[in-house]
């Protein structure tokens, strides 16, 4: 009895020791499974990250790229077709600044009406004779839909020995021109439309004195001759 007492105690020590090698040899697997699930998605997630960090990238240079473009590009196809002489981007820059300060110096006449019946009032000069001092300079968007708006004025501003030039957006032209609608056309005069009496001299908006603006219109009547020689050319 003894004896059998101690084989079933052996044996009972031996199943249980078994049992928790065994258990452990299972936890140890599972803990194993865990780990290898966690870097797996840790892995998966990364590389999701990444691919979601390039693909931002990626529209953000597009983004950039169609900004330059819209900046940089002319609406090529939207111009009148006799838009000459049509000034660059520098030199449309230098006519938009001089058309602000012809607005603060109110020697700006805007719109085909205004701009028609300063011309129509101004004199004729003899055939062939050069530009010297011309009353005004007259610029143009080429922009312009239906062309018929303004088709006519070049003709007008040539019999009357009025220089012109054009620039590419109506937008701007109206923006330079103090106006919050797009304008077709604008007349920078030589003489201002301001009153005189006021000892004091009025400054404008770029701080240059009012009469400083005989100087910027002389500049202004220097490009669009220039610009006119080129289409001559």
């Amino acid at each position: 009895m003894g004896k059998d007492k101690s084989e079933k105690k052996d044996r009972k020590e031996k199943k249980e020791k078994k049992r928790s090698e065994t258990d452990g040899v299972h936890k140890h697997k599972k803990d194993k499974k865990e780990k290898k699930q966690q870097q797996l998605s840790e892995n998966a997630e990364k590389e999701l990250t990444a691919q979601v960090l390039e693909g931002l990238e990626k529209k953000e240079e597009q983004i950039e790229v169609a900004e330059v473009a819209t900046t940089e590009q002319r609406p090529i196809g939207a111009l009148v077709p006799f838009a000459n002489p049509l000034a660059e981007d520098k030199t449309a820059k230098k006519v938009f600044k001089t058309v602000k300060k012809a607005a603060v110096n109110k020697s700006l006449k805007r719109g085909v009406k205004e701009v028609v019946k300063a011309l129509r009032k101004s004199a004729i000069p003899a055939a062939n004779a050069p530009i010297t001092e011309p009353i005004g300079v007259v610029i143009l968007a080429a922009d312009i839909s239906p062309l018929d708006v303004i088709s006519h004025i070049p003709v007008l501003c040539e019999d009357h020995g009025i220089p012109y030039v054009f620039v590419a957006s109506r937008a701007e032209l109206g923006a330079a021109g103090a106006t919050k609608r797009p304008t077709s056309v604008v007349m920078v005069t030589s003489k201002s439309g301001k009153k005189s009496g006021k000892a004091d001299k009025k400054k404008d908006a770029d701080g240059e004195d009012e009469e400083d603006f005989s100087k910027v219109f002389a500049d202004l009547v220097k490009l669009a001759l220039k610009e006119q020689e080129k289409v001559k050319i």
